[in-house]
């Protein structure tokens, strides 16, 4: 035992591994330098893969692509002769009418078409503008509405229906705005 009381043992329980200052200098060099160049060789590593021949163009198809417009204009002809029912079914409605695809009642089928037909034409018309259940809405697509509402009426009157097929709109009368204007009263 020692004159103050405590065991040595005690003592030597208290140091760490680090015994001489000539440990202290390489454990502090070894903490700060080791892992400036395990970085090193990370970045190495991660930077030194195969790269992608350079293409002088892909710069610019990558601008291009990114700032591609997100919309875009069609301008059609106000004048043209607007389709029939039977035309616009058969490029836009027969691939589901025609089979029965996803639930839709299949052309020339009254027992499924009865129910639909008895709802009236402005339904089915707003139906087939709007979509219902799996079929999208048509409206503002190939066709104009009223081209729509003539395939509606084709189909419905294929399945038992009787209503008259939408006519086009009166172009505005052009006499009335050739008219003169009646002298202003005195």
């Amino acid at each position: 035992m020692s004159a103050n009381g405590q065991d040595s043992s005690h003592e030597e329980a208290h140091t760490g591994p680090i015994k001489t200052p000539k440990q202290l200098l390489l454990a502090s060099l070894y903490a700060f330098v080791a892992p400036v160049f395990i970085i090193i060789g990370l970045v190495y590593f991660v930077t030194s893969g195969p790269r992608p021949q350079s293409d002088p163009d892909a710069f610019e198809r990558g601008v291009a692509t990114r700032i591609q417009k997100v919309g875009s204009v069609e301008i059609r002809d106000a004048n043209r002769p607007l389709k029939s029912g039977e035309e616009v079914y058969k490029v836009q409605c027969a691939a589901c009418h025609a089979a029965g695809v996803a639930g839709a009642p299949k052309f020339q089928d009254a027992a499924a078409w009865g129910p639909r037909i008895a709802t009236g034409f402005d339904a089915l018309l707003n139906s087939a503008l709007k979509g219902k259940n799996a079929m999208g809405p048509q409206g503002g697509g190939d066709f104009s509405d009223i081209e729509i509402g003539r395939a509606v009426v084709y189909l419905a009157n294929a399945g038992g229906g009787k209503f008259e097929e939408p006519k086009a709109p009166a172009a505005p009368a052009a006499d009335s705005a050739a008219a003169p204007a009646s002298a202003p009263a005195k």
